[in-house]
């Protein structure tokens, strides 16, 4: 007799997963007939880096003993489509060619391509949108319709229905929606893949194939899924399937966390499934308890009553300067003064945003660094475009493929000579200024002299054309020369047909002028690899575009010239993937949003919130636009500003909640009468701000730890 499901409900820390682990065992035990027949047990995480935390944690609870498959709500429905794409191409009667996942980043562009009538004549015009927002966010709505098992058809009525009518008539939406049916229709005849379409694919076609239902059996004989208040409604379509073929299931579930509502999650649609459920688990509050156990409710109550005179305990405390410039330094010199003490480590501090700009990452870093103190930015992510590396390889693209002089300016040159000078020998944490041969002002004179502009082939011609060269010295001369004499053998070979791809031609590149076998530091590596994948992805894509489609075929200058403004219209970013590879955790102070640091799950003895007192606590940007719409508790109705403030007010209360229960000791809240722009700031952690007991001098704050 198969063992029955569990649905497990507690907040942070609680043992969700400790229970989880021991129902795999347990499942394990009971089904190891079937095991022995080829059947796995199949477990889910929320996203990639908590799958392979909890996908090490189970091994080392169970020594391996149990076959189990671990993937993501997103990886299973790639997984699925990929699997059984035979069954798929003759019910849809698609062409055979295999299919190929299009990047966010190549999404965009194809669709923009596609879309660009509509877009020229006005027919997608939504008020305040800009084209790239209108495309970025139609295929977002089709994301959110396949997350949520609803049919692009159906898309247009709903936005018509549900978005105020101040953004658009209800014609645009309906455009807006034959848009992206087109674009589907589009993908799928030329074997594309993208997030929504492959949703669609799964649940509205693979998933109600009875070829497919009856293998569900014969593949898995138990499912496990951490953290379900994460997962989009189209998950639940394929629980409820495996648990009406007999496959037990275990589910968990965190009534503060949802942190993905708004990206595609619907919380509510998964809390369904505890009805299928024969056994229910309520966990208690964690032990050791965290901040959340003793005033998790009084603090939350107090945030939302504007009328509440709070009181706050000596654990909650308050950092206050009138600009931000002055906040950022005091916290990161309040955290160096803890750390050096030896009243806190680096992994037990964490720097929590609602929102964390390219200034605050770099100042706190760059104070906490040069005291010695390491930083791991969690998931950061910045344009390729941002990496002065990145953009080095770019302009030397246009020195030897034709036609694309046009899209690097004169400084872009000058760049380009100072980073590609680097010497071989450099060393790890060398400064950049001791590692080039070709400093800025030496490089400003070559481009000057040396450099001719033109829209098809630009030039840089021999330092002897400079009447003053000898004012370069002999190492800047020797490195232009050296990159001189490499250009021309790069065009020569091209004109020979010797250099097979673009890509080859960046690797070529990169192995000649930046890695040289020297260290590069993590965040140039992360670069350099993202601009690697974009631009074999970006070829694959190209490539079998022409293959399948022999009218799209262009001169392969504007590929080049495509691929070169995708990257500076900042729609890549160096993101590595998995962020945590070997699940060894944060290394130093975490400088994370509070999107990305609930996220990942992690918890720290303190916490600094920065910017407490900015309205972003209650607003966010953690949202896709119109995501109330495809949620199942939608009414059907046009949303209101009395539904939105609902909405940013439960999520406070959420963020509050498992905020505090992820810290063990400490928060401190960091406020600046000023924001970033001079304005004012009143959000609403600001009466938690004025009433929190102030940061003391060290003999206060050690003698209240001390108690």
């Amino acid at each position: 007799m198969a063992p029955s499901s569990r649905w497990i409900s507690g907040v942070s820390h609680s043992g969700k997963t400790t229970r989880l682990t021991d129902t795999l065992s347990h499942y394990g035990e009971v089904m190891a007939p079937a095991l022995d027949q080829g059947r796995t047990l199949l477990v889910f995480a929320a996203n990639g880096d908590n799958r392979i935390t909890l996908a090490q944690r189970l091994i080392q609870a169970t020594q391996g003993r149990y076959p189990m498959q671990t993937t993501t709500p997103s990886g299973f429905l790639m997984e699925e489509v990929s699997l059984f794409w035979p069954l798929l191409v003759t019910q849809l009667e698609l062409p055979t060619q295999f299919p190929l996942r299009l990047r966010p980043e190549t999404e965009q562009d194809l669709a923009m391509a596609l879309w660009q009538p509509q877009l020229q004549t006005g027919a997608l015009q939504v008020e305040g949108w800009l084209p790239d927002q209108t495309v970025r966010r139609g295929l977002d709505f089709l994301q959110l319709a396949a997350a949520a098992a609803i049919a692009p058809e159906d898309i247009g009525p709903m936005l018509a229905d549900g978005i105020p009518p101040g953004f658009a008539p209800p014609t645009v939406w309906q455009t807006l929606a034959q848009a992206l049916i087109t674009w589907r229709n589009w993908c799928l005849q030329r074997g594309l893949l993208t997030y929504g379409i492959i949703g669609e694919l799964y649940w509205r076609y693979l998933l109600p194939h009875p070829d497919y239902i009856a293998r569900l059996p014969q593949r898995f004989c138990g499912v496990l899924a951490d953290d379900v208040d994460e997962y989009p409604a189209v998950a639940s379509l394929w629980f409820e399937t495996l648990l009406a073929q007999g496959i037990p299931g275990c589910f968990t579930w965190n009534p503060d966390g949802q942190v993905r509502l708004g990206v595609g999650a619907d919380p509510e649609r998964l809390q369904q499934l505890q009805t299928h459920c024969q056994q229910h688990e309520s966990l208690p509050q964690p032990v050791p308890p965290t901040l959340a156990y003793d005033w998790g409710p009084t603090i939350v109550q107090w945030v939302m009553d504007p009328l509440a005179l709070p009181v706050p305990p000596p654990a909650i405390q308050t950092l206050q300067v009138t600009s931000r410039g002055d906040l950022l330094r005091r916290t990161a010199e309040t955290i160096v003064a803890a750390i050096q003490a030896g009243r806190v480590a680096p992994t037990e501090v964490a720097i929590i945003a609602p929102g964390l700009d390219a200034i605050a990452r770099y100042t706190l870093a760059d104070i906490l660094v040069s005291r010695g103190i390491p930083v791991e930015p969690l998931n950061e992510q910045r344009p390729l475009a941002a990496s002065p590396l990145v953009r080095a390889l770019l302009t030397l693209l246009t020195f030897v493929y034709p036609g694309l002089g046009r899209l690097m300016p004169r400084e872009a040159v000058a760049e380009m000579l100072v980073v590609l000078s680097q010497t071989p020998e450099a060393e790890v944490g060398q400064a950049w200024f001791d590692r080039v041969q070709i400093d800025p002002v030496r490089a400003e004179l070559i481009v000057d002299h040396c450099f001719v502009p033109h829209p098809e082939q630009p030039q840089l011609l021999p330092v002897s054309h400079f009447p003053r060269w000898d004012r370069l010295g002999y190492r800047a001369t020797q490195a232009y020369e050296a990159l001189l004499s490499w250009l021309q053998d790069q065009q020569q070979q091209r004109q020979q047909r010797l250099i097979p791809s673009v890509v080859a031609f960046l690797d070529r590149a990169i192995q000649q002028f930046l890695w040289r076998g020297n260290a590069l530091p993590y965040d140039q590596l992360a670069a350099l690899r993202e601009l690697m994948e974009t631009a074999q992805h970006f070829w694959e894509v190209d490539e079998q575009l022409r293959r399948l489609d022999p009218t799209s075929r262009q001169p392969p200058q504007e590929a080049i010239a495509r691929f070169i403004q995708l990257l500076q219209r900042d729609t890549v970013t160096a993101n590595p993937f998995p962020a945590d590879a070997l699940g060894t955790g944060p290394q130093g102070v975490t400088l994370a949003t509070v999107f990305q640091y609930r996220l990942q799950r992690l918890s720290h003895r303190w916490q600094f919130w920065l910017d407490a007192g900015s309205p972003r606590w209650l607003t966010g940007t953690d949202a896709l636009f119109g995501y109330p719409l495809f949620l199942s508790t939608w009414s059907g109705r046009s949303w209101t500003a009395v539904d939105i403030e609902q909405a940013h007010e439960q999520r406070l209360e959420r963020i509050l909640r498992d905020l505090l229960s992820r810290a063990s000791e400490r928060v401190v809240l960091c406020h600046s009468d000023l924001a970033v722009s001079g304005q004012e700031q009143t959000g609403p952690l600001l009466g938690l701000v004025n009433t929190a007991q102030p940061w003391g001098d060290e003999a206060d704050n050690l003698a209240h730890l001390s108690t």
